[in-house]
């Protein structure tokens, strides 16, 4: 089974990558390759899916994934092709050479890979003659969120002559590739993520509490994000108990996947039925953070927290792990160690016993949304960097 290209332009529907007609002199555009981790709907893959849609002014795009087919796929915007490696993509030493063989035929001239599972794409583009290579950092692995894997460091080291520059989205990452993995820091820069601050902006907020069946008099702390050790939703949990004898406060977790069951049973466990609502996988997640009171993330590791971001944006109060990119977004004290009940219930009891100044440090986190960390900025930042390493590798 070959590569599946899928375009949405011109009536296409899928072709293998063999048919896509090669780039000629005659390309105006520069055509740029993001190679992503996954087709799902996760934070990674949103960062392009947004720069993709934003972003079309002298560039075209192309999007890869080593792994298979996603719901994704069907939200990238018309013109843009979209491969999914899938079964060509296994965990040997030939899947450069793959890679070199797509990057042939699709000739990029800018191949983009993002995170540990897509460093393969290096290798390939290099094989491939593609002048500019870049790799971003947008996380370390779940798996080890502190980066101290000797052999994926090591690697990372041994293809800095292949690779133009990279890119990470928060100052701690960039720290670690410097300081820990030994990347020259000429090679490395950073562009935080984006919100959008139209799509977020906490409006309606009453419609919303009436939605998600909020009564008057409560306030409600929630998260976001994939039910997953490294979000350690079960620390929330207990930090949420020592608070929850407050008849005001209630916790919405909203995300799905490997760890609901032993969410559940941690709930029933620490005696939180009816206190905490597990609303599982969301298309509406703007209206939900418009509904809360106060944004809570109880993560082991981040890059940089998409939805922290999009907690400012709504302009609610953050409390979050002091882990990461979090203490580059949170400003105001709100960050908390990681794997301490204690520390994050104080948190949450401060934003119940002190809303207006909750509130305030809210109002501040969206100014902030808007002036350091908007769409618009990050999609110009992107645009900048494409533009100027390919005037500067060009013949």
């Amino acid at each position: 089974m070959g590569e599946t290209v899928s375009t949405r332009d011109a009536g296409t529907t899928h072709r293998t990558a063999s048919d896509r007609p090669a780039a000629t002199s005659l390309r105006t555009r520069a055509r740029i390759a993001h190679v992503i981790p996954t087709l799902r709907v996760a934070w990674l893959e949103n960062v392009v899916l947004r720069l993709t849609d934003q972003f079309r002014a002298g560039f075209e795009h192309v999007v890869i994934t080593p792994s298979g087919d996603g719901p994704l796929r069907t939200r990238f915007p018309e013109g843009v092709s979209v491969v999914a490696m899938a079964e060509r993509h296994r965990p040997d030493r030939w899947n450069a050479v793959r890679m070199a063989r797509l990057f042939r035929a699709l000739r990029p001239d800018v191949v983009h890979s993002r995170n540990w599972s897509c460093v393969d794409a290096i290798l390939g583009a290099r094989l491939a003659g593609v002048a500019v290579v870049i790799h971003g950092e947008h996380g370390r692995e779940a798996v080890d969120p502190e980066g101290h894997n000797p052999l994926r460091k090591r690697l990372r080291r041994l293809m800095v002559p292949l690779v133009t520059l990279f890119v990470t989205v928060s100052r701690d990452l960039a720290r670690w590739l410097v300081e820990d993995v030994s990347i020259p820091a000429r090679k490395v820069t950073i562009i935080w993520n984006g919100v959008d601050t139209r799509r977020f902006d906490g409006r309606d907020r009453q419609e919303a509490r009436r939605a998600l069946a909020i009564p008057d008099g409560v306030i409600a702390a929630g998260t976001v994000g994939r039910l997953d050790p490294v979000k350690d939703q079960i620390g929330l949990l207990r930090a949420f108990a020592r608070i929850a004898d407050d008849p005001r406060a209630l916790l919405l977790i909203v995300g799905d996947a490997p760890c609901r069951r032993e969410i559940e049973t941690s709930v029933a466990s620490l005696g939180l039925e009816g206190r905490v609502r597990l609303l599982g996988e969301r298309e509406d997640v703007p209206r939900v953070l418009a509904g809360l009171d106060v944004f809570v993330l109880s993560s082991l590791g981040e890059g940089i927290s998409n939805t922290i971001l999009e907690a400012l944006a709504t302009g609610l109060p953050v409390v979050a792990t002091r882990v990461g990119g979090n203490p580059e977004l949170v400003v105001d004290r709100s960050t908390r160690p990681p794997r301490s009940s204690e520390a994050l219930a104080a948190a949450l009891k401060h934003c119940l016993d002190e809303p207006a100044l909750a509130a305030r440090h809210g109002r501040a986190g969206r100014a902030r949304a808007e002036t350091q960390f908007s769409l618009d900025r990050m999609v110009a930042a992107y645009g900048a960097l494409y533009a100027r390493l390919l005037q500067t590798t060009a013949p």
